[in-house]
């Protein structure tokens, strides 16, 4: 996929605005929230277990919830965005981030806990949805990738602050009252989102396709385009173009967006077949199964949520320098030989505790400068605007059914594979290398307006 063609006008690059970083960070708060809500189970698993008394299947049920109700927000949240914007959706997540996160802390039933819970999931899909486009399209394409990426960064700093939070909660309160604390404290920065997702601008391209121009305009010149009045009218062109291509209403699954939905399903599928859930869902566990002691493990996990966050920032600097194809070849012959590792230890007779952290550090190292940074930027971009929401919404449930199905199935396949399992993930990143060098595009620079040129022209 070549990023220059005759036929489209020259980026203009204008200036990285302080109004572009604030309504970019304002959004990726969903991202935090995104983190913080799905790591922090990890704390808590022994605590329901007990209070609700849980069999193992019931446990691995409980921790999956969440999960599941990610599938039907990613299902859900593409038409409302198109239908009533992407504020509109974003302010619904936020409400949903707090009540979820007050009634799993209070629940008093295992039955009202999974409910919470699901709503939490709910709110998460969404979020994966909505922030990235939210982002995508009010960000010009010579930062998009970086200002996407806010996003994951956001994401992987929710995931730190889970196991830091869970690890300080721990040593305060006996396990029976920790387990509340644990998820009441997600009820802050939900409400902080809330509060910035009232002040937030909506997506122009949003405002374009509603036909409403003259109010597009006037955010993207807050915001700081250098030419809004031209932005609007390669808008208005690439839609034409969109229009005269379908001849219908817009369809995902039309003969012209094959190309975009199998990059997006392949690149969702292969980011949870890294066995990267497994990993956050279950890290004090897998290291318990190092030989790990529990307060030990904590701390590991606390290393692997650092490890994840400082190499994301690097992923900030490098995805718009070298383009989001050389760092998936990358990651995934990094991340497969780290799991590899990984394999080997706990498949040895005297596993070291030390290698396994080493080698799941270097997992997350290489998992954050790649599928981590690279996923939801490239899946925000690559379908053209007439069905972004929709392909945003197919690109995220993938990626929430495998996560689901992975993170359900792990204690299962770990108890009978041991060390195989990870020796599995690491075989599927092979198989990601080889699908990157035959068949993703390069993304990187291409407005999004003419990204349906570039994928038809592969």
């Amino acid at each position: 996929m070549s990023n220059t063609n005759p036929s489209m006008p020259a980026p203009a690059h204008g200036r990285l605005t302080a109004v572009m970083i604030l309504s970019a960070a304002g959004a990726a708060l969903g991202g935090l929230l995104f983190g913080l809500d799905t790591a922090v189970i990890s704390g808590t698993t022994s605590a329901l277990q007990e209070r609700f008394a849980l069999s193992d299947a019931q446990l691995g049920f409980t921790v999956a919830s969440a999960l599941i109700g990610t599938i039907v927000g990613s299902l859900t949240a593409g038409w409302p965005s198109d239908r009533f914007g992407r504020k509109a959706v974003l302010l619904t997540v936020a409400i949903a981030y707090v009540v979820s996160s007050l009634g799993s802390a209070l629940a008093d039933s295992w039955s009202v806990f999974l409910t919470f819970r699901l709503l939490a999931g709910l709110a998460i899909g969404a979020a994966s949805v909505i922030t990235p486009i939210y982002i995508a399209e009010v960000s010009p394409a010579h930062v998009r990738g970086r200002l996407v990426a806010l996003n994951q960064l956001n994401i992987v700093f929710g995931i730190l602050l889970a196991f830091i939070s869970n690890y300080v909660i721990a040593g305060l309160f006996p396990p029976d009252i920790a387990w509340r604390w644990m998820f009441g404290i997600v009820t802050v920065p939900s409400a902080l989102f809330l509060v910035v997702t009232l002040v937030l601008p909506e997506s122009p391209r949003w405002l374009v396709s509603a036909g409403r121009d003259t109010r597009a305009v006037t955010i993207m010149e807050r915001l700081g385009f250098p030419d809004p009045a031209g932005d609007v009218h390669h808008m208005r062109e690439a839609a034409a173009r969109e229009a005269a291509a379908t001849r219908a209403k817009p369809r995902l699954f039309a003969r012209a967006h094959s190309f975009p939905v199998t990059c997006a399903i392949a690149i969702a599928m292969f980011n949870q077949l890294s066995g990267i859930n497994a990993l956050l869902y279950y890290a004090p566990h897998i290291f318990e199964l190092g030989g790990a002691a529990a307060d030990s493990a904590l701390l590991q996990s606390i290393a692997i949520g650092g490890t994840n966050l400082v190499f994301t920032i690097a992923a900030l600097f490098l995805i718009d320098r070298f383009g989001r194809r050389p760092l998936i070849l990358f990651g995934s012959i990094a991340t497969a030989a780290a799991l590899f590792l990984v394999a080997w230890q706990f498949e040895s007779a005297r596993p070291d505790g030390t290698l396994v952290l080493i080698g799941l550090i270097g997992f997350i190292a290489a998992f954050a400068l790649s599928q981590g940074a690279v996923i939801w930027v490239f899946i925000s971009e690559i379908f053209p605007s007439a069905v972004r929401g929709k392909g945003q919404a197919l690109g995220s449930t993938v990626h929430w059914v495998m996560a689901a199905s992975i993170t359900w199935a792990f204690p299962v396949f770990a108890a009978r594979l041991g060390g195989w399992v990870f020796a599995f993930f690491g075989g599927m990143m092979l198989l990601q290398f080889l699908w990157a060098l035959k068949q993703m595009p390069e993304t990187n620079g291409i407005a999004l307006e003419d990204m349906n040129l570039q994928s038809a022209g592969r």
